[in-house]
């Protein structure tokens, strides 16, 4: 394939020897061809950060990572008092564990709607997502691990003639 093309005839032939190599052998499947045939680029601006958006219920999250030292600034507050509770600061580390890289990345995150659960959740989201632009060979850690699907349950709304989504009003027989 590194022969030039410079006519029509040469990309036809380019085009009709790529169709004809086989697309996936015995042991590998379809899915894995396909992967392959994708080959991800790392995604970094100028001043080599990855970003990225997560969602967990209504809060979205906007994350950068950078090469730095594993300090998590979430709506310019550390961590540490941004998300006071252990569990969820657990939630922000698992990424890292997952992928393997703890220690190695700076984050940046602010964060707006829902509450600290979904926030967190929201968070977790993005940093994931950004790893996996940065560096698209952790791709199958987070995915093994589902960090890399949007939790898409939200709050179910209140209806009509109820006192909750669901809830009805208490019946009185007399």
């Amino acid at each position: 394939m590194t022969e030039e093309i410079k006519s029509l005839d040469d990309l036809n032939q380019v085009v009709e020897g790529v169709a004809a190599a086989p697309v996936a052998s015995a042991d590998t499947s379809a899915a894995e061809a396909v992967e392959a045939a994708i080959l991800r680029e790392p995604v970094r601006d100028e001043f080599g950060r990855s970003y990225a958006t997560g969602k967990r219920k209504d809060a979205v999250a906007r994350v950068w990572i950078k090469p730095g030292s594993g300090k998590v600034t979430v709506n310019g507050r550390d961590q540490d008092k941004y998300f006071a509770r252990p569990v969820l600061q657990m939630i922000l580390r698992q990424p890292f564990t997952v992928a393997g890289v703890e220690g190695e990345f700076d984050v940046v995150a602010t964060v707006k709607g829902g509450g600290l659960s979904g926030q967190a959740g929201a968070v977790k989201h993005g940093i994931s997502k950004a790893l996996q632009v940065y560096e698209p060979s952790l791709r199958g850690a987070l995915k093994s691990a589902g960090f890399l699907t949007r939790d898409s349950r939200v709050v179910e709304r209140k209806k009509y003639g109820r006192r909750k989504a669901r809830r009805s009003f208490q019946f009185s027989k007399r």
